[in-house]
């Protein structure tokens, strides 16, 4: 068991949204496949800007896109758009390489939610990409009375990744995701009353709060994360606030959840990876040489792009002219057309180059 503080990071920009990142930590790397999880708001689109990624590059995972509120707009070089909505899952799978847009949309005041990665196993690390839109059910427990009179808190819970039971006095309900994963995994948002996303609210709860129990069911053979967003979670003994993510070690199929006050839950599982990985930048590998070849591959890209085509289209013919159709891997191209950002993003970056590798080679990491 670990508890896990996160560390602030600007995702870029003059007024930078800041995230709050929780994996990869020096205490913890992975948990089952998952590498990457970033917890950001909620925040005042007003000030901070919202999210504003131009378009950029990845191989070798897949994003998970969560979010609580406002919306987000992808565009990828398979030709998606498509919004990432609260309650739905977006999945992209990367694998070979693809590149991605993400903007949060002109009607969005609060930006709140979180975003993971997802390692591929080595046998696929090659796939090829793709992208899939989950909305999962609402497991729903009413609230009921408790011993002394006092109602509880309801719980709503959203299985988008696996499988999950939840128990609440004598109720069972389970949630399962038809959504693909290239290794046995669980992503589930559970909510115990009715937490919001209100930027100048405290996320822990009052002294007095109400307290709500219940348990999951899950895969014994999984590592477990609870990231608690709003409120605050008791899990085996450990006090888990706001914005904190508790790390459990594979064991029982049953785990036992006490909540304090208005909660919001991700629980993240997954059997132990088993490999080590080379992450660096948006590139998963396995060692400093794939790295390398992405890299290389990108910046051949982006070196020929020139914008110009269509607005808002993803195009595979967008290249300064004269240039060769040519990456340093041998092939282009890997990571697809270049998407083209529509003319209303204002954006004066429409593609983000690569950063210089660090002059040492990448190590090869695992838990």
């Amino acid at each position: 068991m670990k508890l896990l503080e996160p560390r602030p990071v600007p995702l870029g920009g003059l007024r930078a949204m800041t995230v709050r990142r929780l994996l990869p930590s020096k205490e913890r790397r992975m948990i089952g496949a998952w590498c990457f999880v970033d917890h950001y708001g909620p925040d005042d689109v007003a000030a901070t800007g919202g999210m504003r990624v131009a378009p950029h590059p990845h191989t070798g995972l897949q994003t998970a896109s969560w979010i609580f509120t406002g919306t987000v707009e992808h565009r990828d070089s398979l030709g998606t758009v498509a919004d990432v909505r609260p309650g739905e899952l977006n999945l992209m799978t990367a694998g070979y390489g693809i590149n991605h847009s993400e903007y949060s949309t002109a009607d969005t005041q609060v930006l709140h939610g979180v975003q993971l990665w997802i390692a591929l196993p080595e046998g696929h690390l090659n796939t090829e990409p793709a992208f899939e839109n989950f909305v999962p059910p609402t497991l729903t427990f009413a609230a009921r009375q408790g011993a002394h009179g006092a109602d509880s808190l309801p719980l709503q819970a959203r299985v988008f990744l696996g499988e999950l039971s939840l128990t609440m006095g004598s109720a069972t309900l389970q949630g399962t995701s038809p959504v693909q994963t290239f290794s046995p995994l669980l992503g589930a948002e559970i909510l115990v009353g009715a937490p919001g996303s209100d930027p100048e609210a405290d996320k822990n709860p009052p002294a007095d709060a109400p307290h709500q129990h219940f348990t999951l069911t899950l895969n014994p053979t999984f590592e477990r994360g609870i990231l608690v967003d709003t409120g605050a979670a008791i899990v085996q003994g450990c006090r888990i606030e706001a914005d904190q993510m508790l790390y459990l070690e594979p064991g029982s199929d049953t785990l036992a959840i006490e909540t304090v006050g208005e909660t919001r839950l991700i629980v993240l599982g997954g059997q132990p990876f088993g490999e080590r990985i080379t992450m660096w930048w948006n590139f998963i590998g396995r060692n400093h040489q794939d790295i390398a070849d992405a890299r290389a591959a990108w910046q051949a890209q982006v070196e020929q792009f020139e914008p110009g085509a269509e607005e808002g289209s993803v195009t595979d013919g967008a290249l300064a002219e004269g240039a060769t159709p040519e990456t340093a891997a041998g092939v282009y191209p890997r990571f697809g057309g270049v998407v083209l950002l529509p003319a209303e993003y204002g954006e004066s970056m429409p593609v983000i180059p690569a950063p210089q590798l660090p002059p040492v080679t990448l190590k090869s990491r695992g838990d």
